[in-house]
């Protein structure tokens, strides 16, 4: 479990592909203090498992599912990432409840830029807009946003100068790919609703 609060920015340092598999190795420098074999890191916001641990360097492998619902794949050696550590308990929860299991990637279609302030627009397939309502959570990238502007196949965030600073959102330009994870609790209401409508049709 993560809360989306980005703890920082770091590279991916290596990349090895083979069939259906690709493994990352990424410098954490401080953020790997205490890192184990096994352990959960969010990387860009998808939930990876460390299967080395190393001198603050730490390796994870992504299968086919993970880059085939993710923008894992397009990674290049020098890539800035998003870094959060899974939460401990007792920690502050600062964020929202994030998973770190992606649902689905977006597409950045517009950035409108104000004195401080950005709001990015993101285009994503429209089956997706059930889960999303002004002022509900996203996670992109791993960072944890509020919702502002709902649309049918788009939203909106609003994106402060420290989010800007802290996270690869700062970065991102038109046409770049994030990956979007939506409110778990929300997903589980709409699912529920839609099966008890198929089952009992005349409740609706």
């Amino acid at each position: 479990m993560f809360s989306g609060i980005v703890r920082g920015l770091r590279l991916v340092e290596d990349i090895t592909d083979k069939p259906g598999l690709r493994r990352l190795r990424i410098g954490l420098d401080d953020l790997g203090a205490g890192l184990e074999m096994g352990a959960s890191v969010s990387v860009n916001g998808i939930c990876l498992s460390a299967v080395a641990c190393n001198d603050g360097k730490a390796e994870f492998d992504l299968i086919q599912e993970t880059l085939d619902r993710t923008d894992a794949g397009k990674l290049n050696v020098g890539d800035r990432v998003n870094i959060e550590r899974a939460l401990c308990v007792g920690e502050e929860m600062g964020g929202h409840h994030v998973t770190g299991h992606i649902d689905t990637v977006g597409t950045i279609q517009e950035i409108k830029t104000t004195p401080n302030n950005k709001e990015v627009f993101i285009h994503h397939e429209s089956e997706w807009s059930k889960y999303l309502v002004p002022k509900g959570w996203i996670a992109i990238d791993g960072v944890s946003l509020t919702v502002v502007e709902v649309a049918a196949d788009y939203f909106s965030v609003c994106l402060i100068p420290e989010t800007l600073s802290r996270t690869t959102l700062g970065f991102k330009e038109v046409g770049a790919i994030v990956n979007l994870e939506f409110d778990h609790t929300t997903k589980v209401i709409v699912a529920t609703l839609e099966r008890l409508r198929e089952e009992n049709p005349q409740m609706f």
